[in-house]
């Protein structure tokens, strides 16, 4: 479960589910991923976005192995010591995965109280302490019970109190909602997605795609003229160069990303060229 939980930060469930096959095939035990080279868990993270969390999610199986005998811890506050794993993600595990008490809180579980109890039909841009204290108070106090708690009013915000068009007429809590109660008033913002085409982010992206598929070290002039300057087929790496060239980027971008790329550890500069960490 923590490597669901990693993937699907950010990323929806239809993107994660074919890559999380394939990763738990792969190495079904932290001891399997800890076993093998970071670059490894990057290149199998594919195309999932934000490929530093597969980099956190190695140095945990890492953690796992050397300090908890391999086994996935059982409680948050283990779970939290581990690399990459924040609030949610340690309270998410030690609840559905092991049964445990704890305050899970969710975009999903957000929306459901912000609207069912405080009236509002969008929580706050950012998690709050007081959303965090109502989540605390509502749950119920012996385990069984604040883990179905927690599933279900997660459930309710994903299928039915979503964000753009609540199915109120199937809401089994639509008559003590203080949201109806008030009239469904507009949200107070409009949530804004983050842009993609021409930014820094989409350059990094194409980089990796080279990286991913590249069996040697990639010099810095491959990433700057076209492959077939330099010889290359229009096949394996040549695809993927092919495709960052498309984007036309700028030289000080490219040279932005490449340096970020170093900077996050998703890659290293080897005989001169680029590669995935070892």
């Amino acid at each position: 479960m923590l490597v669901s939980e990693i993937m699907l930060q950010q990323t929806p469930v239809v993107r994660v589910l074919p890559v999380w096959h394939e990763w738990l095939k792969r190495w079904p035990t932290p001891a399997g991923l800890a076993g093998e080279p970071a670059g490894e868990a990057v290149r199998s993270w594919g195309r999932l976005g934000y490929p530093r969390r597969a980099l956190r999610l190695h140095a945990a199986a890492v953690a796992i192995v050397e300090e908890h005998g391999g086994k996935v811890p059982d409680n948050y506050a283990e779970l939290l010591a581990l690399p990459g794993v924040g609030s949610y993600t340690a309270a998410a595990v030690a609840a559905f995965a092991y049964g445990r008490r704890e305050t899970v809180v969710d975009t999903n579980i957000r929306r459901v109280h912000a609207r069912l109890i405080s009236g509002t039909a969008l929580p706050a841009p950012a998690l709050t302490a007081a959303e965090m204290r109502l989540a605390a108070q509502l749950l119920p106090d012996d385990d069984a019970t604040s883990v179905r708690w927690n599933a279900a009013v997660m459930e309710l915000g994903a299928l039915v109190c979503t964000a753009r068009a609540p199915r109120c007429g199937d809401c089994p809590v639509r008559d003590s909602c203080a949201w109806r109660a008030a009239g469904e008033p507009p949200p107070s913002y409009i949530p804004k997605g983050q842009a993609w085409h021409g930014t820094d982010r989409q350059v990094r992206g194409a980089v990796m795609a080279v990286l991913r598929v590249a069996e040697a070290p990639v010099p810095a002039e491959m990433f700057q003229r076209e492959p077939a300057d330099l010889g290359f087929a229009a096949e394996g790496i040549g695809v993927p160069l092919a495709a960052l060239h498309r984007l036309n980027s700028a030289p000080e971008q490219l040279e932005r990303a490449l340096a970020g790329l170093l900077a996050d550890g998703l890659a290293v500069v080897h005989h001169g060229g680029y590669r995935l960490p070892a």
